[in-house]
């Protein structure tokens, strides 16, 4: 049997002279349309001459069953293709207000292939002006050139082939088209390296619709039809619009209407019918090219950059409220601590509350300055989701909203900072005069507070102690980092309590100072070294023993730390005393000072016990830390 023209028109549309005889004088580019009128079907020649129609319709006539039906599935699925494609120009073509209503015919003369090519890739194309056959192969060879430079494969497409409206070849340049500049451009976290476009697509599909029940993309095709696949897909990306439960009970034709009047909601342009995919193997590439849009359409992660895929947007978005919330109160809350403007007049608390200050300025707020940021840069990575209407963004949690609260915390700091500062200069001035009067032997002015502030310190630590000890049962997450500021709070106490030691066991606090002594109030030399006796009624005290000074202190370790700041301070202030000591000039006074004597002797041989102890706790101490 002679082979149909069909098989021609795969390779080639032949068109014959004189179906374009009116060129030539000027007439419309139009082919001739005299004659029988040709089978139904886009595949079809409907510009043959009149002699080849009548050959393709007794060819018709001799065809089986069967090849006539690979023919009419051959008529409708390009059928399917050239709605889908002219819907698909139209898209792109809108945009330089432009509209096409025949694919075949509207492409010809190359002006809306070339409007076409610019929208997509940005770049101005040069074209002829003319009308005439001449200018349109131009037109469209420019196409074709620019197509090439692209690297776009055209495989059997020449410029005559678009002019004359071959129906397969203008297909076949659209669907190559839509390949290069859309569907290539698809990019899935994971992917091979090697998956052709298409595939990466179904990868895509696969990935958005995995965990919903009874549903299994492997196609393009028959995994369509039922629209319950692209339900999912929408539902995967907007949950609040689609209920899978209904899905499921509803007809293909309702699902497919539904979600196609939302993929449209959506920014999707609708380039499919209902009645075209509800069939048992709809068009691939009709599909392809649909699902595609959705894909250009919705939020994805960009390639090579960082990005929040449609399964963690609900994880991620609690994690922005979670963070933003946290640091919103905490900004408020320092806010209103830095307003409050009642000082304390002690100057050892003073002090206190401006370290309390720096230590906000040089270590909270620079961390809470990188919390901000990373609340800032999750709040981009969400932003994309916000306009596409996934998330909706409640008044005051805008990333605006937190810096004009961490705007007026920073104006609260400053102005604290200067009505702190100058209280603080007046503590050092004091505290420098009092300074100069210790080095003359002079009493000093805030012995009391000192002791009071260092006694509170002390109070507070054990207290931290204590609640420690209470979390480290409950076994806290953050009981080891509690422990180690504490460690560090009490280090610096102990520091401080062995300076004034110090300055006291050489005389720079009053005598006056020493002698005072109550239940409910004590002197800075009792409350440290624990003075035995007043100043003036006894030669020698007695050093106080390691068990009185750790029942005093905040751990054992400290206490044998102050005992031995005890014994060094006795052995100075008894070898001043027997420096200066008068033995006498007759006997009663000689006996006088002999009894003395015999007393220090014992106090001697009291601190060798005190030594041997302080040798062992030494070992004890540290043996464990080697």
């Amino acid at each position: 049997m002679e082979s149909s023209d069909d098989d021609t028109l795969s390779e080639r549309s032949c068109v014959s002279e004189p179906s374009f005889r009116s060129e030539r004088s000027g007439g419309s580019l139009s082919p001739c349309t005299s004659g029988l009128v040709g089978p139904p079907g886009d595949t079809l020649p409907w510009n043959l001459s009149k002699h080849e129609r009548r050959k393709r319709k007794s060819q018709d006539s001799v065809l089986d069953p069967a090849e006539r039906a690979v023919v009419r599935v051959a008529d409708e699925r390009d059928r399917v293709q050239k709605k889908t494609f002219t819907k698909w120009v139209n898209k792109h073509l809108i945009k330089v207000r432009k509209h096409i209503a025949d694919l075949y015919e509207d492409l010809r003369d190359g002006h809306n292939l070339i409007s076409l090519l610019e929208v997509l890739s940005g770049v101005a194309l040069p074209r002829e002006k003319g009308r005439m056959r001449f200018h349109r192969l131009q037109n469209v060879q420019i196409a074709l050139d620019f197509l090439k430079q692209r690297q776009v494969k055209l495989v059997n497409i020449r410029n005559d082939d678009i002019t004359d409206g071959n129906p397969k070849l203008t297909l076949g340049l659209i669907w190559t088209i839509i390949l290069h500049f859309q569907i290539s451009e698809i990019y899935v976290s994971g992917e091979s390296a090697d998956l052709t476009a298409k595939e990466k697509l179904l990868l895509w599909s696969q990935q958005a619709t995995d965990g919903y029940p009874g549903l299994r993309c492997v196609n393009f095709t028959s995994s369509w039809s039922d629209g319950r696949m692209f339900n999912a897909l929408l539902h995967r990306y907007r949950p609040d619009l689609i209920n899978m439960e209904v899905v499921s009970q509803q007809s293909n034709r309702d699902n497919l209407e539904q979600a196609f009047e939302i993929a449209e909601s959506l920014g999707v342009t609708r380039l499919l019918d209902a009645e075209d995919v509800d069939v048992p193997s709809p068009d691939e590439k009709s599909v392809i090219t649909y699902v595609s849009s959705i894909y250009d359409a919705f939020p994805k992660i960009p390639e090579g950059g960082e990005g929040i895929g449609a399964n963690e947007v609900d994880q991620r978005w609690s994690e922005y409220q979670s963070r933003f919330s946290s640091l919103l109160q905490w900004s408020r809350q320092h806010t209103a601590l830095m307003a409050n403007r009642n000082f304390p007049q002690n100057p050892a608390e003073l002090k206190a509350l401006y370290n309390e200050y720096i230590q906000l300025k040089e270590m909270e707020i620079p961390a809470k300055e990188i919390e901000k940021s990373r609340i800032e840069h999750l709040y981009k990575l969400l932003e994309v989701w916000i306009e596409f209407g996934r998330i909706k963004l409640p008044q005051g949690l805008h990333p605006n909203d937190l810096e004009e609260e961490w705007g007026k915390l920073i104006l609260e700091m400053l102005e604290r900072e200067k009505a702190l500062r100058p209280a603080v200069d007046r503590y050092t001035h004091i505290c420098t005069q009092d300074m100069s009067r210790a080095e003359m032997g002079e009493a000093v002015q805030c012995e009391r507070e000192l002791a009071c502030y260092l006694q509170d310190c002390e109070e507070l630590i054990g207290h931290l102690s204590q609640e420690l000890k209470v979390l480290r049962e409950e076994k806290y997450y953050q009981v080891d980092q509690l422990a180690f500021r504490a460690s560090c709070l009490q280090e610096e106490l102990v520091s401080l309590r062995l300076q004034c030691s110090s300055v006291y066991r050489k005389g720079h606090f009053s005598q006056s100072t020493r002698q005072r002594a109550s239940d409910d109030s004590l002197s800075l030399g009792q409350m440290l070294i624990g003075a035995v006796g007043a100043a003036g009624g006894a030669l020698l005290r007695r050093p106080m023993t390691r068990s009185q000074l750790v029942a005093v202190s905040s751990s054992e370790d400290e206490g044998s730390l102050r005992f031995i700041y005890e014994l060094l301070g006795w052995v100075e202030e008894t070898q001043e005393l027997l420096d200066g000591a008068d033995w006498g000039a007759d006997l009663p006074s000689v006996e006088n000072n002999l009894q003395k004597h015999n007393t220090i002797h014992t106090a001697v041989e009291e601190l060798m016990s005190g030594l041997s102890q302080l040798s062992k706790t030494t070992f004890e101490t540290i043996v464990p830390i080697c």
